[in-house]
């Protein structure tokens, strides 16, 4: 059987309110500049620690201000300004690759363990990921060992393996792993960049991204 890997944030779910906004409170606290929201949008898949020094650089407090977004976020994904909803289409085409059972359903994400569990329940998705790659689990995209993990976890070899992002993290995980790799374009970074890290192909919509699933299970 099949693995298909699907990213989380700018992909399944439309969350960059609430991750611009938990970003901005971190700096605030911290008394810095909060960057722009398209820079604070740029580092959406990796992992907080990870992120941080990106946006701040290696001498700021990256494990302070990684915490202090995760307490952030904890209140601000409450407020009703930074709901986080499935993209169009998102919750049509896993409730379709599950009930049809031709494939094993994953996520690799930069997302905590405790985010993907919340988002699981939330949107009455248990039992259907067959492996979840958190940043609790493995490195920081674009470390392949999400990658990695799942299929290793699951059997399956990285001809039988695609993986689904929307970041140039995403693009360059699955080179780095030897699967498919297909970038979305209604994410939170530009075309242009998933192209150079090395995207296969580029869907503008879950409608286009169906054919393109089904080629590669059939």
């Amino acid at each position: 059987m099949k693995l298909i890997l699907f990213d989380v944030d700018g992909t399944l779910v439309d969350s960059q309110n609430v991750i611009a906004a938990s970003i901005g409170a971190a700096f605030h606290a911290y008394d810095m500049e909060p960057p722009s929201r398209q820079r604070s949008l740029s580092i959406v898949g990796l992992s907080l620690v990870e992120a941080f020094t990106v946006l701040a650089g290696p001498k700021a407090p990256v494990e302070g201000l990684a915490q202090a977004y995760k307490e952030a976020y904890t209140v601000l994904h409450l407020d009703p300004a930074n709901a986080a909803p499935l993209y169009p289409g998102a919750g049509e085409c896993i409730t379709r690759l599950k009930d049809e059972g031709n494939a094993l359903l994953g996520l690799a994400t930069g997302k905590s363990r405790k985010g993907v569990v919340r988002l699981i329940a939330q949107h009455g998705w248990d039992g259907v990921f067959s492996t979840t790659q958190t940043a609790d689990d493995a490195p920081s995209k674009p470390h392949p060992a999400m990658i990695l993990q799942a299929m290793e976890e699951l059997g399956v070899a990285p001809a039988d393996t695609m993986m689904v992002g929307d970041s140039s993290y995403d693009m360059a995980m699955a080179r780095a792993a030897g699967v498919m790799p297909v970038g979305v374009s209604w994410g939170f970074q530009p075309v242009a960049a998933l192209n150079e890290a090395g995207a296969g192909l580029i869907v503008d919509s879950y409608a286009e991204l169906k054919p393109v699933l089904q080629a590669f299970l059939s």
